[in-house]
């Protein structure tokens, strides 16, 4: 099965979010999907197979599987542009969060995603005893979205992991503060499945670019995600989508052996 690693949302060399981009020839169970995904041990691994004009489209951390995911959907766009249909404009992807489109934009790519507005909620102390930060306010939608006081508050977390492993609700914590030289920080947390802190995270700014855009008053934006990889998206809201803009480069290419495809995984 052919397989890439693709550094999404980067600007240079080992920065951004690696993914993995499975491209399937023969049906895999979701069993071996999530133990592949486990296998390859990055923040997401997408299994992508064409589907009735697009293509389908399904993401795993190395603990579950998720209901979206930007990186690994810019990652898997960057592949079949490079290496399936190099004259693709426009993919789409068919998935759980309903079709998904991804445009090529002077070499970069622009994802239409479904917009995300958390809903406000009390404070909850299990986050700021994790976080070992006081928030201003606090949101829920997949994950906790928690608003911060600075862009150096942001910086400077040093979290602890177990302690927001056991937060009831929402996937992660996403953690935002207005920017010093964009529009808006962030940095984001998955304990829960198996990535502490995921470098820079797609789905997270359709949560963070509604919430930015109402307080802001404008609907484009720069954010950046200050992880230690780091990486820039430009965000725009458009009605009920998310537009995430970004760069992608290619970091390996091959395959992953037939016999542990054909193999009963236990």
């Amino acid at each position: 099965m052919r397989y890439f690693i693709v550094d999404a949302f980067a600007q240079g060399a080992y920065l951004g979010n690696p993914a993995g981009v499975c491209l399937p020839e023969q049906p895999l169970s979701t069993r071996q999907m999530q133990r592949i995904a486990a296998e390859n041990n990055l923040p997401e691994t997408a299994f992508v197979t064409r589907a009735r004009g697009a293509y389908q489209i399904r993401w795993f951390t190395p603990a579950g599987e998720v209901d979206l995911c930007g990186h690994a959907t810019l990652a898997s766009a960057f592949v079949i542009r490079h290496v399936l249909e190099p004259h693709a404009d426009r993919v789409t992807f068919q998935s759980v969060s309903g079709p998904l489109y991804v445009d090529t934009v002077e070499e970069r790519f622009r994802l239409d995603f479904p917009a995300r507005p958390a809903r406000r909620t009390e404070p909850l102390p299990r986050i700021e005893a994790a976080l070992g930060a006081k928030p201003l306010e606090t949101y829920l939608a997949r994950d906790w979205l928690v608003v911060l006081d600075s862009e150096q508050t942001v910086r400077g977390l040093q979290p602890d992991f177990a302690a927001m492993a056991k937060i009831p609700q929402g996937d992660g914590v996403i953690v935002t503060a207005r920017g010093e030289s964009c529009d808006f920080v962030s940095r984001c947390f998955y304990p829960k499945s198996g990535v502490n802190e995921d470098p820079v995270t797609g789905s997270a700014h359709c949560n963070l670019t509604p919430y930015w855009a109402e307080r802001l008053g404008k609907t484009r934006l720069v954010a950046r995600q200050l992880s230690a990889r780091g990486g820039a998206l430009a965000c725009a809201l458009t009605d009920d989508r998310v537009l995430l803009t970004g760069g992608a480069r290619l970091y390996l290419s091959g395959e992953i052996s037939t016999a542990y495809l054909s193999e009963e995984l236990s």
